[in-house]
């Protein structure tokens, strides 16, 4: 039984009359007449009898008439998009990939919204172990969250914010000695590389080329967390993100400082696979995961 003579049904079943039926379907008179043929023969029972000027329902065309409507309502919310999601009743695990200086800034706002909203929804977050490869096209990540310029080229993407580059260095370093940080000073300077590949150089070393100046790089860590915790036991530079994490700075006893040199900010943003951009769900996941970066990037 298709979905059109369901609505027909209901029709017939709310208004007992073919009348009044014609007109809520926008139909003939002659129309509904032949689908209320169809619908007697499809259900065995002749649904609506005449009794005087009008008609009235039978006993069956009475046990249809909520179990249609129903079924109607329910046609209609599969169809129609975003209808019935309601975050309180969602029982679901989304994956987010991250970067650690990304993640140890947001998780915890993240996980506040989420709780609060969806208590039943589990956030489990991943390292970058997947970068560069199809996890959002395989679906073993449903949110990227980082430098994005590796993605498929289906992938969906929004940029949240642009971080300028600081250096990092214990409080009692040589650079605060009250002198200016030339790119000079800057170079001379040994620096922790922070790679999970072990690179040693990036756009740092590039502009200070152009200045006909070389940095050494004399140890290159994994993550950022090593590199300050490096950075506060040594006379080494890390890097890091302007205004990022400025309690743990703190707490480790470091300082930031402007890095003389001309470098692009950088562009950080979220990533997903166009399979869930009309999932309301993961729109809804997607939409406090990007509210909870933008909010912990806020000074």
């Amino acid at each position: 039984m298709d979905l059109n003579l369901l609505r027909a049904l209901d029709a017939l079943l709310q208004e007992n009359s073919v009348t009044r039926a014609a007109e809520r379907l926008g139909s003939s008179l002659a129309a509904v007449s032949r689908t209320l043929a169809r619908l007697r023969r499809a259900v065995g029972d002749p649904l609506l009898v005449r009794a005087g000027q009008g008609m009235v329902p039978t006993p069956r065309a009475l046990e249809l008439r909520e179990e249609v409507g129903a079924l109607l309502r329910g046609c209609d919310n599969v169809l129609r998009p975003g209808a019935g999601f309601d975050a309180v009743h969602l029982d679901r695990t989304f994956t987010v990939q991250a970067g650690e200086l990304m993640l140890v800034r947001m998780a915890g706002v993240l996980t506040e919204r989420i709780r609060a909203e969806a208590p039943q929804v589990d956030v489990v977050f991943l390292p970058e172990a997947l970068e560069g490869g199809p996890a959002l096209r395989q679906g073993l990540v449903d949110v990227e969250l980082g430098v994005l310029g590796h993605v498929d080229p289906e992938v969906r993407t929004r940029q949240l914010l642009r971080a300028p580059l600081v250096g990092v260095a214990r409080g009692g370093h040589p650079l605060f000695d009250g002198r200016r940080i030339t790119a000079r000073r800057f170079a001379e300077a040994d620096h922790i590389g922070i790679s999970r590949r072990g690179k040693r150089l990036g756009p740092i070393d590039g502009a200070l080329a152009e200045l006909g100046l070389r940095r050494r790089v004399a140890v290159v860590v994994p993550s950022h967390t090593s590199a300050m915790l490096l950075a506060r036991d040594t006379d080494l530079v890390a890097l890091g993100l302007a205004d990022w994490l400025p309690g743990a700075v703190d707490a480790l006893g470091l300082r930031t400082f402007p890095i003389p040199l001309e470098l692009a900010p950088m562009e950080l943003g979220m990533a997903w696979h166009p399979r869930n951009s009309a999932d309301p769900a993961h729109r809804w996941f997607r939409e406090h995961v990007a509210a909870a970066v933008l909010g912990a990037a806020a000074p």
